[in-house]
């Protein structure tokens, strides 16, 4: 079996592939994969790029090129509910956009509106997160192509939605998944609260998010050796 994992910029994948063994690395469609074994069990990481589109292609080449038969999704979101905090964790039971015609991407295959997590990956997940000591709960995860930055996108998409933490890459990731028949779950480390204050300090001062990425890598290290 082999697991794919990506995450949308390189700080969410460089801790992974820094403890891989036996890489190898190939550059293809625009994307670097780090072929190589965590824990004992052969991997392939990525860096897919933001935004839905990166995220869905590159999941769509771990599986056709790379034979993933898993995929992981790993790395930051802003927080939208009281339940967490910064440096928390979600694990995505429910993976869906905020952005997108429901009604008409569920006509074709998956023929879903929303996704699912994989329940063994997801309780791999959480047996990650207590071993580690990281507060989680399991979920609801919204994607867009927008980083929300700001009270009054944030608050509109609480009403439409009521997600747990809002992102721009796991129901992309999710759908090209559950197209291809392929387990699949969403991990997220909470590194603002989607305002204003978030936007502040990850855009604008670009501060550095090695501290709840390297959160995200403990649980993603822990789940497959339990795999």
């Amino acid at each position: 079996m082999v697991f794919g994992i990506l995450g949308a910029m390189p700080e969410e994948v460089d801790q992974l592939c820094a403890r891989l063994s036996g890489v190898t690395v190939e550059d293809y469609g625009g994307v670097r994969y780090h072929k190589g074994a965590l824990a004992g069990r052969p991997v392939v990481v990525c860096c897919a790029g933001m935004g839905k589109a990166n995220a869905a292609a590159a999941t769509q080449v771990l599986i056709t090129r790379y034979g993933a038969g898993q995929i992981i999704f790993s790395g930051i979101a802003g927080n939208m509910t009281d339940k967490v905090g910064i440096g928390d964790v979600v694990i995505g039971k429910t993976v869906f956009y905020h952005d997108a015609q429901l009604d008409m991407i569920s006509q074709n295959p998956p023929y879903l509106t929303e996704y699912t997590g994989d329940p063994a990956l997801i309780a791999a997940a959480e047996a990650a997160c207590t071993e580690a000591g990281v507060h989680y709960i399991t979920g609801r995860i919204a994607t867009g192509d927008l980083f929300i930055g700001d009270s009054a996108s944030k608050a509109a998409i609480a009403a439409k939605c009521a997600p747990d933490c809002v992102e721009m890459e796991g129901a992309a990731v999710s759908q090209i998944a559950a197209k291809n028949g392929v387990p699949c779950v969403i991990l997220r480390a909470m590194s603002d609260n989607a305002d204003e204050d978030g936007y502040e300090v990850l855009v604008v001062r670009d501060f550095s998010i090695a501290e709840y990425v390297a959160t995200a890598t403990r649980i993603v290290a822990g789940m497959i050796e339990r795999l």
